[in-house]
């Protein structure tokens, strides 16, 4: 079964054991020819229940007009199911609405069920660098790379882009994901969910690896990701949507309405049904 086809099951699972309102706001932030800003790479999805889905806006320069066109009254009401559904569209903006909606189906069912998810472990600190470890990094986390060093392990980083090759020279950055064979600890980015490497990534993971993904898109259950031997799975739970909204809108820090936690498929207990 495909990553794509994983999720779907689970959403489908999910929405017909618990009631998931419609949607009640979208927020779409203006689009950048070239590549998105930091303070612009995600839209948002919330729900009548105030829950919040985020997702990625990575789009090519081609759909600016397509994605210029969305906006929230054409959403607004209507079961984010629709969109759910959708993810691993060949079409880049149906599959970024679907991402968000997967989001939101699932804080919802977390809020719904008062399942208890931890908030309090930090999810970089689980990977425990030591001395002598040898760390695959699949994008740049820039808080682990000050703790690799600081507890003299080695780092390698694998990027699709060029320029953070020739941009931090004193790194060993590298486009080769064949060298995650040689590490004992691997983090990845939850963009490798939403684009749909992660297969292709953790085919080169020794099976013996401490696996991590995280990101604040990585809002959802592990379960398809637990399933393909990921460890722990870290993102982003907004606890009060509207003031979420109003924060993103005006680019402002999140931290006052949202809270890290993650999922540890040592303790996992499955989902909520």
């Amino acid at each position: 079964m495909s990553l794509y086809d994983s999720f779907s099951q689970m959403v489908k699972r999910l929405s017909d054991a618990y009631d998931i309102p419609n949607i009640s706001s979208v927020f779409f932030p203006p689009f950048y020819p070239g590549g998105q800003p930091k303070e612009s790479e995600f839209m948002a999805l919330m729900l009548e229940g105030g829950t919040v889905g985020i997702s990625y806006v990575l789009l090519d320069d081609a759909r600016m007009n397509d994605y210029n066109r969305l906006n929230s009254r054409g959403l607004t009401g209507r079961s984010p199911l629709e969109h759910a559904c959708k993810f691993g569209s060949a079409d880049s903006i149906e599959n970024m609405l679907a991402l968000a909606s997967i989001n939101a189906i699932c804080q919802q069912v977390i809020v719904s069920s008062c399942y208890l998810i931890d908030s309090s472990t930090d999810s970089l600190g689980l990977i425990d660098v030591e001395k002598g470890d040898r760390v695959g990094m699949v994008g740049f986390f820039y808080p682990l790379i000050k703790r690799v060093e600081e507890n003299g392990a080695e780092l390698i980083i694998i990027e699709k882009d060029l320029k953070y090759i020739e941009k931090y020279p004193q790194y060993k950055v590298t486009m080769d994901p064949s060298l995650l064979s040689e590490c004992n600890k691997v983090l990845c980015t939850s963009t490798t969910v939403f684009n749909n490497t992660i297969d292709d990534v953790l085919s080169y993971c020794s099976k013996d690896a401490f696996i991590s993904i995280i990101g604040p898109t990585a809002g959802y259950f592990p379960d398809p990701l637990f399933e393909r031997g990921v460890d722990v799975v870290g993102g982003t739970m907004v606890k009060d949507g509207p003031l979420f909204m109003k924060l993103i809108a005006a680019k402002e820090r999140w931290g006052p309405a949202t809270q890290k936690f993650c999922f540890k498929r040592a303790d996992y207990k499955g989902l909520p049904l």
